[in-house]
């Protein structure tokens, strides 16, 4: 019998300069983090994860899913494949709304019960969900859509 044998490794594509002076405790820095990398001024949706280790503190960065106007495709089995590959503690997601308004679609509500669902089951919690719009953002968490 035949048995691949399979190794998992992370390769680093890039890295972002983010001085961090504490770990990540509010939507604010989150939404700091999405400014400094440009989140906000795409014309197409991108979902993101920031995944953290165990005191909070930034550990990765990953696009999940890159879609189109007003839509991204989003299935957390992709978003939990990468929190697990860093070794994350946690996870927060955050994506943009390019037509400038965070409000929440009921697919974006829908896709983060999901993704916190899966997050209570795999032992990688969803800390929050930031929506990012044209000079503001709004968390999921603080509303208590989740």
């Amino acid at each position: 019998m035949h048995v691949d044998i399979i190794k998992l490794r992370i390769v680093r594509e890039d890295s972002v300069n983010y001085k961090i002076t504490q770990n990540i405790g509010n939507p604010e820095e989150v939404y700091q983090m999405a400014q400094h990398i440009g989140l906000w001024d795409n014309a197409e949706e991108e979902f993101w994860i920031l995944c953290l280790d165990t005191k909070n503190k930034p550990c990765g960065l990953h696009m999940v899913s890159k879609g189109n106007l007003n839509s991204s495709i989003v299935h957390p089995r992709e978003i939990f494949k990468r929190a697990i590959l860093n070794n994350a503690a946690s996870i927060i997601c955050m994506h943009n709304h390019p037509s400038g308004d965070p409000t929440p679609s009921q697919d974006d509500l829908d896709i983060t019960k999901r993704i916190d669902e899966a997050g209570k089951l795999m032992g990688i919690p969803l800390l929050d969900h930031i929506i990012i719009g044209d000079g503001t953002y709004i968390s999921l968490k603080e509303k208590m859509l989740f």
